[in-house]
């Protein structure tokens, strides 16, 4: 049974994780297919660019990684103390670079003049 990730990551036990993700029903994430004769190799490149993407925009490193014909382990360290030095403007440009955000935290990133309400959703957000 799935358990939550609060329940899963623990930092003050390890910021090193391993996960893996897989692919099912013959799916493949790269490689040749030897049924079909189908290639997914160029899919391998995709993962590797998403990956240094991500860890551009998050506090966690890639320690190590594999990509495999259907599935993929990383090896991942949490960098906590990064994030404890992030400002709220630190933490909505990160989201915004994966997310459209909401009207509020859009607004509080143009800067100006805001009213009380938008600055305290804007920040309640980014907690």
């Amino acid at each position: 049974m799935p358990m939550p990730r609060c329940q899963q990551v623990c930092l003050d036990d390890t910021p090193y994780y391993h996960c893996v993700a897989r692919c099912v029903r013959r799916a493949f994430l790269c490689g040749e297919d030897p049924q079909t004769g189908t290639s997914y190799e160029h899919r391998r490149d995709w993962v590797e660019r998403r990956l240094l993407f991500l860890t551009s925009v998050f506090s966690i490193d890639v320690c190590a990684y594999a990509v495999m014909s259907n599935h993929l382990h990383l090896v991942l360290h949490i960098d906590s103390e990064t994030v404890r030095n992030w400002s709220v403007v630190d933490v909505l440009e990160r989201w915004h670079k994966l997310h459209k955000g909401t009207t509020f935290t859009q607004r509080y990133l143009l800067g100006g003049t805001l009213p009380a309400y938008v600055i305290a959703l804007a920040e309640a957000a980014a907690e």
